[in-house]
């Protein structure tokens, strides 16, 4: 269930790459403290534990992704993953329109919070928005009802524009916002 996890969410990343920065044929290199690859594998795992746990990836993942070479230093791990990774999620996997709409929309200057609100309900009526209240952070959004997507969406508004992180609803509860 774990590499299941994993994978998923290397997809969901590179998706959002390729709605960030568009498709190119390249090399990506993607970063995970330990706490998110423990939360995956439900384990208290070492850096040194789970860098032996990442040393030989199923072959359900390196099929489609390709021999992905992980390394870590402490504990922030480094997921090198050949082109042929980034070929296979633009050739192989549906584009993620939630996540291109809302890259579009926050790269407006002129965006607004009512805005980012109206996309969310554009995909479901049955959204879950709080405020909140650090300086990280001004309001998180999360859908209620699709479990192909149950990221947390936090927003910041910095004046000219606003920005977004996604989280994983275990590494949001971590930061205990």
């Amino acid at each position: 269930m774990g590499y299941d996890k994993l994978e998923q969410n290397l997809i969901d990343i590179i998706k959002e790459e390729q709605a960030k920065l568009g498709f190119f044929t390249e090399d990506i290199r993607l970063y995970y403290p330990l706490s998110s690859l423990n939360h995956f594998f439900d384990t208290d795992d070492t850096d040194d534990e789970m860098q032996n746990r990442l040393d030989t990836l199923p072959t359900s993942i390196t099929n489609k992704l390709g021999q992905i070479e992980v390394s870590h230093k402490g504990d922030r791990f480094c997921f090198h993953i050949p082109k042929e990774g980034t070929v296979y999620v633009h050739d192989n996997t549906a584009p993620n329109e939630f996540i291109k709409s809302l890259v579009e929309l926050v790269a407006k200057h002129d965006c607004t919070m009512n805005e980012i609100l109206d996309l969310f309900h554009t995909y479901s009526q049955n959204i879950i928005t709080e405020e909140i209240n650090n300086d990280e952070f001004d309001r998180l959004i999360r859908f209620a009802d699709k479990p192909e997507d149950t990221y947390y969406y936090c927003f910041k508004d910095e004046g000219c524009h606003i920005i977004y992180h996604r989280f994983l609803p275990e590494d949001y509860a971590d930061f205990d916002f």
